[in-house]
């Protein structure tokens, strides 16, 4: 083969010619920062920056109203209705977003009934009282993620990620609910109550009865916080301790997973915001299931796929299952909630709030 023979076939293999690109492709841009910058402005230009980014603009674009989709054939809700009817939003998260500073993002959500259940694990409801009670969780001078474990042990503290915990803030939860776990558990046999963990929150929320708890206004706003995990933190300990001073408490896991998937099944339309993975991300996910999937899903975590664990799984395998429904608008956000949820919140609930207020 000659030397131009052989150009010409390295130039077809190279350069292979491209095909059209479709009209609804964009181009990849960035914010300009030589002009000044609101948060909704950066926000809103994350959509062609690419990558993660993207993927937290698509979140924020989800539509949760009945109008926003076609109307079925043998629908005949007035349009009103539909344009008033909003999707409930199933809230997941795992325990540390409560440990950290999104607490009080959730309480801005639960408070004004942007959302209408939650799901979460013990450490995730401990942890909301327990800032209650008293100073909880620190965050140490330096690089906290470094912190020796044995020497922290040695001092009575404990590590999440960065964050700190002293023990005696466990020792103020555990002065505080015993003596609710014994009430519940004499109500047990005197006013036939029969516990599950949704209704051990709703009466430790009540118990509180302090504004800068999450599980408050989950109580006052009679939102159902489900916890399937109860006894797998703190909380635990102080049942298993309670069962031996003063034995016979139930708590009944079956009357909440009804309760759950009955919220799941009853919903005209059911939006799912899951933040991490683990116990409170698959409990959520199979509620869907009943209804034959979720109408609109986002998750927003660090999980990979590549080991077969729900906690990793995108979107699609739940779709698989029928936990999310076949063409319902979903996204995987591959990111630290810490660093996400703000932004998402600030771009949708936040703006809406403060506009409304205005």
């Amino acid at each position: 083969m000659s030397t131009c023979n052989q150009t010409d076939a390295a130039n077809a293999a190279v350069f292979v010619k491209s095909d059209p690109v479709p009209d609804s492709a964009r181009l990849v841009q960035g914010p300009d920062f030589e002009q000044p910058q609101s948060l909704q402005g950066l926000l809103s230009a994350y959509e062609t920056i690419g990558f993660q980014a993207t993927g937290l603009a698509r979140a924020v674009e989800r539509s949760w109203r009945l109008s926003d989709e076609d109307r079925a054939e043998d629908d005949d809700t007035p349009e009103e209705e539909r344009r008033n009817t909003t999707a409930n939003i199933f809230l997941g998260y795992t325990s540390n977003l409560i440990s950290s500073g999104l607490r009080e993002i959730m309480l801005f959500l639960v408070k004004n009934k942007y959302v209408n259940v939650l799901c979460t694990t013990a450490g995730g409801v401990e942890e909301d009282f327990i800032k209650c009670l008293g100073p909880g969780t620190y965050l140490p001078t330096g690089d906290g993620w470094n912190l020796d474990g044995a020497h922290l042990r040695k001092k009575g503290m404990n590590r999440i990620g960065n964050l700190l915990v002293p023990n005696e803030a466990y020792c103020r939860f555990e002065d505080w609910v015993v003596p609710i776990l014994d009430a519940m558990r004499e109500e047990q046999d005197t006013e036939q109550t029969r516990w599950t963990p949704s209704k051990v929150i709703h009466r430790l929320g009540k118990e509180i009865n302090d504004e800068r708890s999450v599980y408050y206004w989950a109580y006052k706003n009679d939102i159902p916080v489900f916890c399937p995990a109860l006894t797998d933190g703190s909380l635990g300990d102080m049942i298993y301790f309670h069962s031996y001073k003063n034995p016979g408490l139930n708590i009944d896991l079956v009357g909440d997973i009804r309760r759950l998937n009955d919220l799941s099944v009853r919903s005209k339309k059911a939006g799912i915001i899951i933040l991490g993975g683990g116990v409170c991300k698959h409990q959520v996910c199979n509620a869907m299931l009943f209804r034959n999937g979720a109408d609109y899903a986002v998750y927003v975590n660090t999980g990979q796929e590549f080991d077969g664990s729900d906690a990793g799984a995108r979107p699609d395998e739940a779709i698989s299952w029928g936990k999310i429904r076949s063409g319902a608008e979903s996204i995987k956000v591959s990111a630290d909630a810490t660093l996400v949820f703000p932004m998402l919140v600030a771009a949708t609930w936040g703006k809406a709030h403060w506009e409304n207020r205005q």
